[in-house]
């Protein structure tokens, strides 16, 4: 409810009246006042629209001067002939400071990690909190629809205290939140995201525009680079990674949801461990001496016999007999 409060605010300060808009929404004077209360994703979208449209403003009060009905669309279609995500998101943020100098908005990659980061600029106060929250899930969610996947979040941060509702940023921002850092507001995800080809048309857009909040209000489901985050995990931490809960822990979904967006892409997890494995036992053992029960842990077994087993099945041999095969001259 805070968030709607916000909208209020820009309605006090344009000597406007809310209430057409906490109506379209079914949103009552008691609700508002209530510090904890929450609302739907449905709720957020419409008086999100409802506001906008009133005050003639997308940024909603979050910048020194309205951004006009269409400010956004503009900037979302001025990107849509980007090759990558990588080139469309720097075109976004360079765009935007062509609608507000308030903030800036830049696309930073450090080695495999990408980050959004949003700056005040001059304003004394531009980092409010719906200003970031806003901004900030535009974009996430402008960026998984243009590649039509999901992009998961490795993390964000926030210059500001943990507001009284800190347990709903779980929702907002899928990784770990880090409050009263530095001056800037940032999310970051894995940058092989950025090297995606932008999957949508005009057509594809014109159909968004129609309707774009719920790219804000509501995260995109599927993931086009699963399998490679799925076989990365399994790969680099096979220890911690036994079983379907522990894996969907580690990427940020739950165990459901990683089953589902694996059967989408056509693969399984037992089959992706498999793939992992045999290619990290074959690998130990051609290429050292380990005994074979610490090629079996370093591979991501439990014991032995467990790895001895599905060996057999995978080459039609033991362990110890295939590193003796490859290894004998012939």
């Amino acid at each position: 409810m805070a968030f709607v409060r916000a909208m209020v605010a820009a309605y006090a300060a344009r000597g406007m009246d809310p209430a057409a808009a906490l109506a379209a929404a079914q949103i009552t004077p008691a609700e508002l006042r209530k510090s904890q209360a929450r609302i739907t994703a449905a709720q957020m979208e419409a008086v999100s629209y409802a506001a906008m449209r009133e005050l003639d403003d997308e940024g909603l009060g979050c910048f020194t001067r309205a951004l006009p009905w269409g400010s956004y669309g503009l900037l979302a279609r001025a990107s849509l002939s980007a090759p990558t995500l990588g080139v469309a998101l720097k075109r976004w943020c360079r765009h935007h400071g062509l609608i507000t100098d308030d903030v800036a908005l830049s696309l930073e990659v450090v080695g495999d990690t990408a980050r959004l980061v949003l700056r005040p600029h001059h304003r004394p106060d531009p980092l409010a909190e719906f200003c970031v929250v806003s901004v900030l899930r535009n974009i996430h969610g402008l960026a998984s629809w243009y590649v039509d996947s999901r992009i998961p979040l490795q993390g964000a941060a926030f210059p500001y205290a943990p507001p009284p509702h800190v347990d709903a940023y779980a929702v907002l921002f899928d990784g770990p939140a880090r409050f009263g850092v530095g001056e800037e507001a940032a999310i970051a995800f894995d940058a092989r995201y950025l090297a995606l080809p932008l999957r949508r048309d005009e057509a594809a857009m014109h159909q968004l525009l129609q309707r774009a909040l719920p790219l804000t209000v509501r995260s995109y489901r599927r993931d086009r680079l699963l399998v490679q985050r799925v076989r990365q995990v399994l790969a680099t931490q096979p220890l911690d990674a036994h079983n379907a809960d522990d894996l969907a822990a580690l990427l940020n979904v739950s165990a459901r949801t990683l089953h589902r967006q694996l059967k989408d892409e056509g693969a399984s997890l037992q089959t992706l461990k498999d793939e992992v494995r045999r290619q990290r036992a074959t690998e130990l053992l051609l290429r050292t001496r380990r005994p074979i029960k610490q090629v079996a842990q370093d591979s991501g077994f439990q014991n032995e016999k467990s790895f001895i087993r599905a060996f057999k099945g995978w080459t039609g041999c033991a362990p110890g007999e295939f590193r003796n095969a490859e290894t004998t001259p012939v």
